[in-house]
């Protein structure tokens, strides 16, 4: 039911359901500090979260880490028919021959200088992404551990998948000289606290 006064609109629901389908792309009290950010800045997840409630599918109740799991595989695919690429996705461990304890799972290799990582996200992470055409700050070590972990590795691509966006599938190219001073930091960090840990394990077990 809607009532309308001289400045507003007032929807009363009946159910829960329809009450939460309502608030679905629109700015309310709950998500405002999502959204402000400040002057200049750039988006806040909340923006995105705005757009996806109106282009994209809603989301189940399925288990973030069990989607994701799920259409890895789909991402994979998707991705060796658009590039012409043939890719191994079974389960393997890249780990560096003078330190074992340096190491990545990769979720697709091509060969020793090409390799596929995918992320199948919410679809608003998946929309910041396309719409920043950057790959989310929170996932930059992980693409350098790649380089760290194998010298030979000239490229990762990146892969975004979200089957209830659009815009679905788009991926990112990551060449080893982009982040060249960050392996470097990277591979003496990583060295450095296995040496540490190594000496406090020691110190624990004899």
């Amino acid at each position: 039911m809607t009532r309308k006064k001289s400045n507003l609109i007032v929807k009363v629901f009946e159910t829960e359901e329809t009450w939460l389908d309502a608030r679905r792309g629109r700015i309310t009290g709950t998500r405002l500090k999502d959204l402000i950010s400040k002057r200049g800045g750039a988006p806040k997840i909340g923006y995105y979260e705005l757009i996806a409630e109106r282009v994209a599918l809603p989301a189940t109740d399925e288990n973030a880490m069990d989607r994701g799991q799920r259409l890895e595989e789909l991402a994979i695919a998707r991705f060796a028919k658009e590039t012409g690429k043939t890719v191994n996705n079974e389960r393997v461990l890249w780990a560096r021959a003078d330190n074992e304890n340096i190491a990545v799972s990769p979720d697709g290799v091509i060969s020793d200088t090409e390799a596929v990582e995918c992320k199948c996200l919410a679809s608003a992470r998946h929309i910041e992404a396309w719409l920043t055409q950057e790959i989310p700050s929170e996932y930059h070590y992980q693409v350098v551990q790649y380089f760290v972990v194998n010298d030979k590795l000239e490229k990762l691509y990146f892969v975004f998948y979200d089957p209830r966006m659009p815009k679905d599938f788009f991926f990112f190219e990551v060449k080893r000289e982009s982040v060249q001073t960050d392996i470097k930091e990277c591979m003496e960090l990583e060295k450095q606290v296995l040496a540490d840990i190594a000496k406090i394990e020691e110190s624990l077990t004899f």
